[in-house]
């Protein structure tokens, strides 16, 4: 049965997280997904991967079976953008006026 939706990966069913997901997961970067406590400042939550994740896999014409690969590729992604607004962000919040 084909379906028009995307799944996170493990999903049994559309805009539910699996099992793993409700509780808490760990990404290789050791980021902790936990929707039942607040997300750290800058950490990355499972809503923002499954939007991402749901963006590049309707850009890319809905494939089936891709759902892990698309959800990676949204993590690293967001992660990178993540990296690169600490790295513009950061000299200049930690440079501070001298006189």
């Amino acid at each position: 049965m084909k379906s028009d939706t995307y799944s996170p990966p493990g999903s049994t069913a559309p805009g539910h997280p699996p099992p793993a997901l409700e509780s808490s997961a760990v990404s290789d970067d050791k980021t902790v997904l936990s929707p039942a406590s607040p997300p750290a400042p800058d950490a990355i939550t499972f809503e923002q991967i499954r939007e991402r994740a749901y963006e590049l896999w309707e850009r890319n014409h809905r494939p089936e079976g891709f759902e892990i690969e698309f959800w990676l590729l949204a993590e690293r992604e967001l992660r990178k953008e993540r990296e690169r607004r600490k790295a513009h962000d950061g000299p200049a919040a930690s440079e501070s006026p001298s006189q």
